[in-house]
């Protein structure tokens, strides 16, 4: 696929995952090739990869003499990260924030746990690095900065814990933290006692003590969802 084909193909793609996420398409709802190649003025060609990708999200399926059907919300892999960043630009966010975020208050605090455990002393100073990160970045509207330590923070503990599918899952939580700054669900600066209670999660998984580790995971997953009640009613 040529440079420009690959162009064409991301945007087809990009705004039909957005509508179907959104509802504008319901499920159900029949996309025909030759209606979307004329509406996008693209050929067939790019209509079938961009189909051929929203068929492996699990968005629709090609039914014989139907054409491209829309799959029932329920049967979408919820997790691809794709999928999640077009759900977090839908009007259904607060929504959504809320479920990836109680999906977050399951899996880190174990996670968290489990890396007092496994976490190599490498993995410790990098755990370390990135809260001091945390903090250096959580005053003067430095969100940008903050999300990148933020991010990496989150995707070393579920590493860490040693545990293949809490590892799977640091695309789903950096797509979470990024919509949420991105659609301006944050503080202008990050609250002082979550910034704190990350640089207290490297000390307990540096030290080993996992009960710890757990514990201060949970109170960072019960700040973010009392943020949401605020910020995204």
């Amino acid at each position: 696929m040529t440079t420009q084909a690959q162009g064409l193909h991301a945007q087809v793609l990009d705004t039909l995952g957005r509508a179907i996420t959104a509802g504008e398409y319901p499920p159900g709802s029949v996309l025909r090739g030759d209606e979307l190649a004329q509406r996008f003025d693209v050929s067939r060609t790019v209509i079938r990869e961009a189909i051929r990708v929203l068929e492996s999200m699990q968005l629709v399926e090609s039914r014989r003499r139907v054409g491209v059907t829309v799959r029932a919300t329920e049967q979408w892999n919820v997790y691809d990260p794709q999928v999640i960043r077009w759900r977090l630009a839908g009007s259904d966010r607060p929504r959504q924030l809320r479920s990836l975020t109680v999906l977050r208050s399951a899996v880190e605090p174990v996670a968290a746990g489990l890396a007092a455990h496994h976490a190599t002393p490498e993995q410790c100073a990098a755990l370390t690095e990135q809260a001091l990160g945390m903090v250096a970045t959580s005053r003067g509207r430095q969100l940008e900065g903050y999300l990148v330590h933020d991010v990496a923070f989150h995707r070393i503990v579920l590493n860490a814990s040693g545990n293949e599918m809490f590892a799977r899952l640091g695309d789903v939580v950096a797509e979470v933290l990024t919509g949420r700054t991105h659609h301006q669900v944050m503080f202008e600066d990050p609250d002082p006692a979550a910034v704190t209670l990350h640089v207290q999660v490297a000390e307990a998984v540096r030290e080993r003590d996992a009960e710890r580790a757990e514990r201060l995971t949970r109170e960072i997953a019960v700040g973010a969802l009392k943020e949401l009640d605020v910020l995204a009613p």
